[in-house]
Formats: C-alpha cells, sequence, structure tokens
C-alpha cells in the first residue's frame, strides 16, 4: 500500500498537529516496512527523512492549475506517486475523490467558539462540507470524547468514526536534576486563547505573593494568543526544542494545564512519560487521557488553582502518588500502537471506497 500524507501542518514550526504529523508518519514507516508513505503538500516544509526508506517527500504543484491543491493539484500528485489512499490530517481532503480518503478530526474547538480561532474560518466552511459530502471514507479522532462529540455535531453513523488516541515520543523520559532554583511550574503548548493563560497566570501571580515560584510559558505564541506584561517570575521561553523539554518537564513542580477544551492534551502525557506531576483542567479529553493520574480542575475557577499550586509547594510528597500514577497511566499509550490502528482504518477505508 502506498499512503499519501497531508503535510500541511509540517509548514508551521511547532504545535500538536505538527507532532502529530512527525510521530505518525514516522510510526508507520516502522511498523510497515512493506509500505510506502509520502508526504504531501502545495507548500514548503522543512522535514527530516531519518532512517526510513519507506518515508519520502512528495513533489510540489507543478503549474497554475496544480496549485488548486484540493480541487486538483493533491490528486494529480497521488496519481504520479501511485497512492492507494490518502490521510488528511489537517481538516481537509481532496475534493474530488479518485481514490479513498480520511480525515483526522483532532477537535471540534473552530465550531464551539469562534474566539478560540480567528483564523479558522475556511476550516469552519470547508470541513463539514467534505463530512456532509461523504467525501472522506473515514473519520479519525484522538480521543473518545471527540468522537462522540462529532457524530452528534456532525450527525454522523457511529461506524463512520473511528477513535485513535495519539502517545508521547519515546524520547520524554525522565532526567531530573538536583532541584531547579528558583523552582518552577510548566506549560508546554501554543499559546492561544482556548488555553486559558491568563487564569493561570492569575492564579500563580497570587501563589508567588507568598512562594518564590516562577511560572514558564514554553510555546510558540499564535498571533492571536495572549501577551503578558513582564513581571518578575514570568519567563516567556517561546519555542522550546524537542530535546531541551524533556528536561524542563522533569524539573518542574508541575505541568499546568488549564486549557478551556481539548481533542486529547498531548503535554500531558509527555510531561506523565517524564515523571512530571499534572495539574490540569478537568476538560473531558484531558479526563480521558489522564485516568487518575493527574489533579483535575475546574478551568473557570482560580481559587481551586490557587490552592492546587500551593499545596504542590507545601505538600510535595502528595504529589508522589500522581507522579508514581502518571508513569503507570503512559504505558498504556505508545506511537506503535497509535501506528497499527491508524493502518487497519486505512484498510477499512479501502473496503468502503
Amino acid at each position: 500500500m502506498t499512503v499519501a500524507i497531508d503535510a500541511t501542518p509540517l509548514t508551521v514550526s511547532s504545535g500538536g498537529i505538527r507532532r502529530y504529523v512527525e510521530e505518525l508518519s514516522h510510526a508507520l514507516a516502522a511498523e510497515f516496512p512493506e509500505d510506502q508513505f509520502v508526504l504531501l503538500s502545495d507548500q514548503p516544509f522543512e522535514w527530516e527523512p531519518g532512517s526510513s526508506s519507506n518515508l519520502r517527500k512528495g513533489g510540489a504543484p507543478r503549474h497554475r492549475l496544480e496549485r488548486r491543491w484540493w480541487l486538483w493539484g493533491a490528486s494529480r500528485e497521488m496519481t504520479r506517486q501511485r497512492a492507494d489512499v490518502f490521510h488528511g490530517t489537517d481538516f481537509s481532503v481532496p475534493y474530488v475523490p479518485f481514490c479513498p480518503s480520511l480525515l483526522t478530526l483532532h477537535d471540534l474547538s473552530p465550531w464551539m467558539d469562534r474566539g478560540w480561532h480567528a483564523g479558522a474560518a475556511r476550516i469552519r466552511r470547508r470541513t463539514p462540507w467534505l463530512i456532509g459530502m461523504r467525501l472522506p471514507s473515514l473519520i479519525l479522532t484522538p480521543s473518545e470524547t471527540v468522537r462522540r462529540q462529532a457524530i452528534d455535531y456532525f450527525r454522523l453513523p457511529s461506524s463512520r468514526v473511528v477513535s485513535v488516541p495519539l502517545a508521547a515520543d519515546s524520547r520524554f523520559q525522565p532526567c531530573p536534576e538536583s532541584g531547579a532554583d528558583p523552582p518552577y511550574f510548566l506549560f508546554v503548548g501554543t499559546l492561544e486563547p482556548r488555553k486559558n493563560l491568563a487564569m493561570l497566570v492569575e492564579a500563580w501571580t497570587e501563589v508567588r505573593k507568598t512562594h518564590a515560584v516562577d511560572l514558564v510559558l514554553a510555546g510558540r505564541r499564535r498571533r492571536d494568543g495572549p501577551e503578558f506584561a513582564p513581571r518578575p517570575g514570568l519567563r516567556l521561553l517561546g519555542e522550546v526544542p524537542d530535546e531541551s523539554l524533556p528536561r524542563l518537564y522533569s524539573n518542574a513542580v508541575a505541568l499546568v494545564y488549564p486549557s478551556l477544551y481539548e481533542g486529547f492534551g498531548l503535554p500531558v502525557l509527555e510531561a506523565m512519560q517524564c515523571g512530571a506531576a499534572v495539574i490540569a483542567s478537568r476538560d473531558p479529553a484531558i479526563r480521558e487521557v489522564a485516568g487518575d493520574a493527574a489533579i483535575l480542575l475546574d478551568a473557570r475557577d482560580p481559587a481551586q488553582w490557587v490552592a492546587a499550586l500551593t499545596a504542590a509547594l507545601t505538600h510535595p510528597e502528595w504529589f508522589e502518588d500522581v507522579r508514581q500514577n502518571g508513569l503507570r497511566r503512559v504505558r498504556e499509550f505508545s506511537w506503535a500502537r497509535t501506528a497499527r490502528a491508524t493502518r487497519e482504518a486505512y484498510d477499512e477505508a479501502m473496503r468502503r471506497f
């Protein structure tokens, strides 16, 4: 089988969907060496080929007509690559169904609150039309939570939507030092409206009045993301290289993840795999991923966050069970397992087509 994978998320420098495409494509190539996997995009993207000879980069549009990528260009390039199936990793698939396709619906945030995604108007218009026209043979979601939401919102038959959980990469392992000075709470992710960072900064500011603890925000700030005036103890790292993240996770007092809504919440798993305690919002998808291995709070109640952050500093022994539960919880996830389930979905899409 030759699979064409939408590489559009690789055109941005970081983010959860980029991580999904990177990890899934490499895991697929490793788990299924007899198959071929081709990364396609009409935009330039950086990509490290790695050691998998069956994972390669496809060609760019060759002329003006092919620049109409979803109408014509993607299908033409798939024909040249002899692709058997197309995996739309970023809310879209080709408009003309020359072969089976799957669409990964990471979450329903574009339709839940327009203030969360100032630049998502095209997705809000296009994706429901693609789904309604049955252009993707199957729809993949990263959690059962999003699967149920998709079935309800788009009025889909349950057999057409498959939940395939994600995982933390093996590079995320505990690497503790003697102790961070000063101690810090850590947020990892794109700085965008639905991450609820203004509430987090408010809660941390209250805690810092009595405890010398920093707040570290690691991630790319999206154009519509929050801006914070400089203040003592607030560290805005911007994008952090992947190789630096395990140390950041491992030495934090806790990962703090107050998101108003998630489709999965990959930093939660990454932190757990590094042995970090996790304090996160009581979002249904986060609750599904974390199980009983995290402290889950009301995302809109700063008082709860002040109490939890204070407890993490004053009673660290209370959080040792949280860390150990997290290390056990992450054993239930792996990218190899994700790749195998995704490959089964490719077979099912071909049968349905």
